[in-house]
């Protein structure tokens, strides 16, 4: 069902920053800034050869990532994002398994313009799964 390793997610407190590490550090392909507002956090991807690494940001008062700083105040990788070349497919298999789907069950429009699913991540060895549309 998973295909290609999307990106890894790491939530940080100062996305700046930690932009500017990985390109002048590690000189690294990186991209602008981007407010995800829907979603409530600002994004930054990391172009790697073989995949992707996205820097988020908290942006408001109710960003998801707020807690998870809370817990790690470092930072820390948040989610792993698997893409699938059909999404309701997926998550059907994946309930049909058990398997918990957050939030309302239906596809969101993810950070790529694609359609996006969570799952809990007890199911998945106490990782956040994202799925997002190949």
């Amino acid at each position: 069902m998973i295909g290609r390793l999307n990106h890894v997610a790491i939530a940080v407190r100062d996305i700046a920053a930690a932009s500017a590490l990985y390109r002048d550090t590690l000189g690294a392909d990186v991209s602008e800034i981007v407010p995800q507002h829907e979603h409530g956090v600002s994004t930054v991807f990391i172009n790697l050869p073989n995949t992707k690494i996205e820097l988020l940001e908290p942006l408001g008062a109710d960003s998801p990532i707020l807690k998870f700083l809370e817990r790690n105040p470092d930072g820390g990788i948040h989610h792993i994002c698997y893409e699938v070349e059909d999404i309701l497919a997926a998550r059907e298999q994946l309930k049909a398994t058990g398997a918990r789907v957050l939030g309302t069950g239906e596809p969101r429009i993810g950070a790529h313009g694609k359609p996006v699913l969570f799952l809990h991540p007890k199911d998945f060895n106490g990782t956040l799964v994202e799925l997002e549309q190949a």
